[in-house]
């Protein structure tokens, strides 16, 4: 069996743009903005891309931003606490959901 994620697809992203390119030039555009230094550097931007690559679980992404991250100068333990912010959050996200189980378990005890 092969895998589903192939790590080559990656280098090839640019070709997604077959289908429209119209589309593809403009979000191309927004990605480069979007990463571009300004108010956060670029080392900023790759922990926060590695971090939100692992919350939308991106094989993809993942493979791209810890290779960014190391670029722009970051080193393992701080790729690993931006993993950790993400976690946190992710796990906070679902746990706080929980407040709407507590209520229907009040209302349907009444």
């Amino acid at each position: 069996m092969t895998d589903y994620y192939k790590p080559e697809h990656l280098a090839q992203f640019s070709q997604v743009s077959q289908g429209n390119p119209e589309l593809a030039e403009k979000f191309f555009a927004y990605y480069g903005a979007v990463f571009a230094e300004g108010a956060l550097s670029a080392r900023e931007k790759a922990l926060i891309a590695l971090a939100v690559a692992h919350t939308v679980q991106c094989p993809y992404c993942i493979d791209a931003y810890s290779k960014e991250c190391l670029q722009q100068g970051s080193d393992l333990e701080q790729m690993t606490e931006a993993l950790h912010v993400a976690t946190a959050i992710r796990g906070g996200a679902s746990l706080v959901h929980g407040m709407q189980m507590l209520d229907h378990v009040k209302q349907v005890a009444m």
